[in-house]
């Protein structure tokens, strides 16, 4: 009855309703999730550009037009002769040269070259970690990034987590747990224990029986 009222509470909220109900349910119940598989790196990979990024813009022999701006929170930018250029979600490079088709209006053949100075990546790709972890809180994810890596930034567990019941939710496997021995890692020193995350995934960590 209970998961059923906190479902229908959380249902609208995409993939932090799903991480609050299985959260709730973790303090309650024992976990029968399959474990996090292991998973071979992604050559790849590129980061993508999200709001709050600082990115420096470099118009080659134009230096008038060079500049160091920020991504909006609307994922957008505006650059001399450029406004309202949509950045979240691109590639440096994929940027680069929409910026280069936006400046054609107005110099011949420019070449330009951005470069990520300050980052925060798209909401939809960093690493939320909530519950019993020292310092609970959301990371850019980085390629290759760890469950230990993970853990060293947000400041290990708490004296009241149960770190063997944690779970990840991957949200690009629409929401699909799979559990992860942080007690076994953190405080045994297992590293059979650590497991590479994904864009997206959610860290939950839940409460000790006592």
């Amino acid at each position: 009855m209970w998961a059923t009222k906190l479902k229908a509470v959380f249902e609208c909220r995409g993939f932090w309703g799903s991480a609050l109900i299985a959260l709730f349910m973790l303090t309650g119940c024992a976990s029968n999730v399959p474990p996090a598989p292991e998973l071979a790196a992604n050559p790849d990979y590129g980061y993508l550009v999200g709001p709050g990024d600082s990115l420096s813009i470099v118009v080659w022999r134009n230096p008038e037009l060079s500049t160091g701006v920020p991504v909006r929170p609307d994922g957008k930018i505006t650059t001399p002769l450029v406004e309202d250029l949509v950045a979240a979600g691109k590639t440096s490079t994929q940027l680069a040269r929409e910026i280069e088709k936006a400046l054609s209006k107005y110099i011949q053949d420019p070449i330009v070259t951005v470069i990520v100075t300050g980052f925060v990546g798209p909401y939809s790709e960093q690493i939320r970690v909530i519950g019993q972890a020292v310092k609970p809180q959301t990371l850019p994810y980085r390629q290759n990034m760890s469950v230990l890596d993970v853990m060293i930034a947000v400041g290990g567990l708490t004296d009241f987590a149960s770190g063997n019941r944690a779970i990840i939710l991957r949200t690009r496997e629409g929401n699909k747990q799979y559990g992860v021995r942080l007690d076994d890692l953190l405080r045994k020193g297992d590293v059979s224990a650590n497991v590479e995350l994904r864009p997206g995934d959610v860290l939950i960590i839940p409460e000790s029986y006592f």
